[in-house]
């Protein structure tokens, strides 16, 4: 998610007091399919079966110059050479481990600092510490065991309403404004969650700049701001993305890995692996995540250190103990009390949210998407100034939206015994308002998440969807506790329950409506269960939470569109290719032959003029040129790469005197079976007839070519190719008929295909939702229509924002000049310099 390039000079308060009327016109028919196809052309892929061919390069392996001391210590004999050697071997073997090691210290180092600034900021928007600005409620009233008002030393802004209210609101607004301001002028590439974006790298596409150490500076100091502010968003999502940062930049401090796409993906995964480590507190839970959610080639290697990288981040983190408690984090709970069969009806119930909870936010929050990209892509700040404001406003009304939503879980998870109750939490006199209580709370909860994750600043969504199935539990577990007490003498409690004990544990319900909305919103089953597991510390709750992630699975399946990270991911027109699991339809049969492109640049190998290749390079985007027999005859020899095209015709130029009308031809092909030690011969420039300081008229650049490139035949169905393509990843596959070339196919032009089916079905609809947009003439009759297309939300946003552009203007001018002629000596001033515009439309609509 990043901002349109005029965002960035664009002053958003040159015009503070004037607002101009415009109609949004939905696109055309072949606007909208344009959007679609064209969205796949801006991403440059890595080829994994050269990238792993470049492992056996010489060039790929830095040798020592000649004459070197390491060069001399390379070739001695004896016990000393050979004591030489083992040691460069083992170093070498493990650098791998440094660099792990490095990223997780670092990753565990970011997360604390993380925690801490959010703790500190999350408190200042209700209070100061008398001792110490910097000190948080937590570290202020260490000696107090009661959370609530008895601490002297925690000093509230104002002593009465309503100055706490204004200052929360007004705190939360600055925080917003300070991370979406420093997001937009010196990091776009920080906004966002970042899983999305983190799983189209590890599937082999180049965003240059989204893992640079500016993202990685500006990401973890605007992280902890837009928590603060109090906005629906959590910390998860962004922290992988900061850990991926993290392994990033140390990575790159290693040349073997710097120049290594290959070894940068295993660097990568075990920082995503840590990342959610050191945000759920969850080391294997942070593997299985890298493991069913992140990367799609997993090996053993890959998982080992994936687990070590966890490991220390994890250790870095408890050894810190940002929050002084021993926990990794704040909502880490244990529980004594075991689970009653009469409860399994309850944790269905929960499951079932779960899933509605994850296909409806998912599906709305793509709407508001649409609607932000439309119209407020170049004012993000100003949105998320108005979204922490009317957040602020509202949260501080309900107790469990007030304070900070890892605060508030780790309240409702406790059991009731044992320092559990709360503000009256437990007690059977208030149990109606709490249940009231938490019900607002759900469904307010709900509608910040829809309209703000997304939005031009850090935001995740797994705490956040997790407090909503917080408060959601619980107040089914109070519901549960309520009918229990009210019959305890019913068969199905009185078998179960002990007389006088309690018997049920609302807290176990808030843990597992957590887990449901967690597992609904990101479609993961194994990894939220172990996570869980993980939070707990308890084998009791793992057949509950299993029956609740399944149940929540079954319903997001049947109604939603999978995880809101591949739904972004479509959305966003990044070119990904999904799981296996997630393909369906009849197009999967179609021949390769419908989709491949047939109007492709080839080189002869028998030969081509100097300067038509150097047109041909310059002038074409492709990123290599298939090589065929001769200009006639299109037999295939191989495929040679623009960038090694490039380097040599460089080269070339350096060391030979081309003669302009030179002839380039590539037949003289390499010899592959390499040398003792495992490495591909080094590839050259043949000149038969050259001797320095004369004229070449022949190159030959065969030895660049890659003879034995993936070819299907035209009939083979397109799902055989998606499984090439996934499992080998190439970057292009030619298509062979007969050994004469016939076409050629790139995972773009698969995505393009997929885009285009989707958008002739959108295009579809919305042909016949052309009229959907036509409203009534009167600002009183706000009456937006049916939607056909599915878009309903974002519908209801445009409606409200033609009604806001055209009769709302009018409204505001209204009220300015009526409160203008109420100032003493009704003093006269120009509308045209205070009022607000509305264009012609508007006012002809009046």
């Amino acid at each position: 998610m990043s901002y349109s390039p005029g965002a960035h000079g664009r002053d958003e308060e040159a015009v503070p007091m004037v607002i101009r009327a415009r109609s949004p016109q939905p696109p055309t028919a072949e606007e909208l399919e344009q959007q679609h196809v064209k969205r796949y052309d801006d991403f440059s892929t890595v080829d994994w079966i050269q990238d792993s061919l470049r492992e056996r390069h010489p060039r790929s392996h830095r040798q020592p110059r000649p004459g070197s001391l390491r060069d001399r210590l390379n070739n001695l004999d004896g016990a000393p050479g050979w004591l030489w050697r083992l040691l460069m071997r083992a170093l070498r073997e493990g650098e791998s481990y440094v660099i792990i090691t490095l990223t997780g210290i670092g990753i565990g180092l970011s997360a604390a600092l993380m925690s801490i600034m959010t703790a500190w900021l999350a408190d200042l928007k209700l209070g100061r510490c008398s001792t110490g600005w910097w000190l948080s409620r937590k570290f202020c009233c260490l000696e107090v065991s009661d959370e609530g008002e008895s601490c002297e030393e925690w000093n509230r802004w104002g002593l009465f309403q309503p100055f706490p209210w204004i200052a929360y609101v007004l705190y939360a607004a600055m925080f917003a404004f300070t991370a979406a301001y420093l997001v937009r002028s010196f990091a776009p590439y920080a906004a966002g969650s970042g899983i999305s974006e983190i799983k189209c790298i590890l599937g082999g596409f180049i965003i240059k700049g989204y893992l640079g150490l500016e993202t990685l500076i500006l990401k973890a100091m605007t992280l902890p701001l837009a928590i603060g502010s109090g906005l629906a968003v959590g910390k998860e999502g962004p922290s992988v993305h900061v850990a991926c940062a993290v392994g990033n930049v140390v990575a790159r401090l290693f040349p073997r890995y710097r120049d290594s796409q290959l070894k940068m993906r295993e660097i990568l995964t075990a920082s995503s692996a840590a990342g959610v480590a050191v945000a759920f507190g969850s080391p294997i839970g942070g593997v299985l995540f890298s493991i069913e959610e992140m990367n799609q080639a997993f090996s053993t290697r890959t998982m080992w250190r994936s687990f070590v990288c966890a490991l220390v981040a994890t250790f870095t983190l408890a050894s810190v103990d940002p929050f002084r408690t021993g926990k990794l984090v704040l909502f880490q709970v244990s529980y004594d009390r075991d689970w009653h069969y009469f409860e399994i009806p309850a944790y269905i119930i929960i499951g079932i949210f779960g899933g509605c909870y994850g296909a409806f936010v998912s599906k709305f929050n793509i709407q508001v998407a649409a609607f932000r990209r439309r119209h407020l892509a170049a004012h993000g700040v100003a949105e998320a100034v108005i979204l922490a404001t009317i957040t602020g406003f509202i949260s501080y009304l309900n107790r469990f939206l007030r304070i900070d939503m890892t605060e508030m879980m780790s309240i409702l998870f406790r059991e009731c015994e044992g320092g559990g109750d709360t503000d009256g939490l437990c007690q059977a006199s208030s149990q109606w308002s709490n249940v009231n209580s938490l019900l607002i709370a759900t469904i307010l909860r709900i509608g910040f998440i829809i309209v703000t994750y997304g939005a031009k600043v850090p935001a995740g969504i797994f705490v956040p969807s997790m407090a909503v199935g917080a408060t959601f539990g619980r107040m089914v577990g109070i519901i549960v506790k309520a009918i229990q007490q009210s019959n305890p003498k019913a068969p199905w409690f009185a078998a179960a329950c002990l007389p006088d004990q309690p018997c049920i544990t609302p807290g176990t319900y808030a843990f597992l409506g957590a887990a449901s909305t967690l597992g609904g919103i990101t479609g993961l089953t194994v990894t939220v269960v172990v996570i869980m597991f993980e939070l707990t510390g308890a084998l009791t709750y793992i057949l509950p939470t299993m029956i609740v992630v399944l149940v929540t699975k079954a319903v997001s399946d049947q109604i939603g569109k999978g995880g809101i990270a591949d739904q972004m991911i479509r959305f966003n027109g990044y070119p990904f290719l999904e799981k296996e699991d997630a393909e369906s339809g009849k197009s999967l049969l179609e021949p390769i032959s419908h989709i491949m492109r047939k109007d492709i640049v080839v080189m002869p190998s028998d030969g081509i003029s100097l300067a038509e290749l150097n047109e041909i390079v310059q002038s074409t985007d492709y990123q290599g040129y298939p090589v065929v027999q001769s200009s006639t005859k299109r037999t295939i020899k191989g495929f040679i790469r623009k960038n090694d095209l490039r380097y040599a015709l460089d080269r070339a130029r350096r060391i030979y005197k081309l003669s302009p009308n030179a002839l380039c031809t590539f037949s003289q092909f390499v010899d592959a079976r390499g040398d003792d030690s495992g490495l591909l011969p080094h590839p050259d420039i043949v000149v038969p007839e050259a001797a320095f300081g004369s004229e070449v008229t022949t190159v030959d650049f065969g030895q660049y070519v890659d003879e034995i490139p993936l070819n299907v035949p035209p009939k083979m169905p397109l799902e055989i190719v998606l499984q090439l393509f996934r499992r080998m990843g190439p970057r292009v596959i030619l298509v062979n008929h007969e050994g004469q070339l016939a076409g050629m196919v790139t995972i773009k032009d698969l995505l393009r295909h997929e885009a285009g089916e989707k958008a002739a079905q959108e295009v579809a609809a919305a042909a016949a939702a052309s009229t959907g947009h036509q409203r009534a003439g009167s600002w009183g009759e706000w009456t937006p229509t049916p939607d056909p297309a599915g878009r309903q939300l974002e519908g209801l946003l445009e409606d409200g924002l033609v009604w806001a552009q055209t009769r709302g203007v009018g409204v505001v001018n209204e009220v300015i000049s009526r409160v203008r002629s109420a100032r003493p000596g009704n003093i006269r001033v120009s509308r045209d310099t205070y009022g607000f515009e509305m264009s012609d439309e508007g006012r002809r609509s009046g």
